[in-house]
């Protein structure tokens, strides 16, 4: 979206009212001819409850984190003071549910059920890895193959994209578990925060209370205004 420049339009002493109707007329072009901004996904409260329970104890311990909220199928990265430093919606698991079964992270995908493909919910210690193909990724739950990385549109009939771009989180369970973000967000938010080091991801349950994974009060955090 185009931003305004830093430097004002000279108006000489002559003139000088038809130069500023003239600025104005160009802005007010330039207003009309810019594309409507996409608006940032809301904020809930079990997000705002578990960013200020991290904030006020932190429990992130000095790390930027990020808070996975299932049921409005978006991810809000943070940075380590708690301030959002952007949101975005993603993919999930197709299965709800909050557990992953035992075992699936050794199993071939082709014998994984429907069923079983869910995003396991609680507090993960990410890591930066590498796929089997050598991509950048972001290691959620290792030992259940849960991995947060960029949308991969390669089966078309997933229809991965276009799910994304739907206003509701209805249709955004398409995964086998892991957490698929779009390309351009992954590389402005989630690598730069997750992509070097061990980091904090809270996935927020959606078949019962935030409360029963975490310790939280009914402080927000005082920064969630993305920046």
């Amino acid at each position: 979206m185009p931003t305004a420049t830093d430097r004002a339009m000279p108006i000489g002493s002559h003139g000088r009212g038809r130069g500023l109707a003239t600025a104005i007329a160009a802005l007010a072009a330039l207003l009309i001819a810019a594309p409507p901004a996409h608006s940032s996904p809301a904020v809930s409260g079990d997000t705002e409850t578990v960013a200020g329970w991290v904030s006020a104890t932190g429990d992130n311990q000095g790390t930027p984190f990020a808070i996975v909220d299932k049921k409005a199928a978006v991810v809000h990265i943070f940075d380590a003071d708690g301030k959002r430093r952007g949101s975005s919606p993603i993919l999930l698991g197709l299965a709800k549910g909050d557990h992953s079964v035992p075992g699936i992270g050794e199993r071939q995908m082709a014998d994984i059920r429907d069923d079983e493909r869910t995003t396991p919910a609680g507090r993960f210690v990410s890591e930066p890895g590498r796929n089997l193909s050598g991509e950048d990724i972001v290691w959620v739950d290792y030992d259940a193959a849960v991995s947060m990385h960029r949308i991969r549109a390669t089966n078309k009939a997933e229809r991965r994209l276009e799910r994304l771009a739907t206003p509701t989180p209805a249709d955004n369970r398409i995964s086998y578990g892991c957490i698929n973000v779009p390309a351009a967000f992954y590389d402005a938010h989630v690598k730069p925060s997750f992509g070097t080091a061990k980091a904090v991801i809270y996935v927020l349950p959606e078949t019962r209370p935030a409360s029963t994974l975490f310790e939280t009060s009914t402080a927000k955090s005082p920064a969630l205004q993305a920046r």
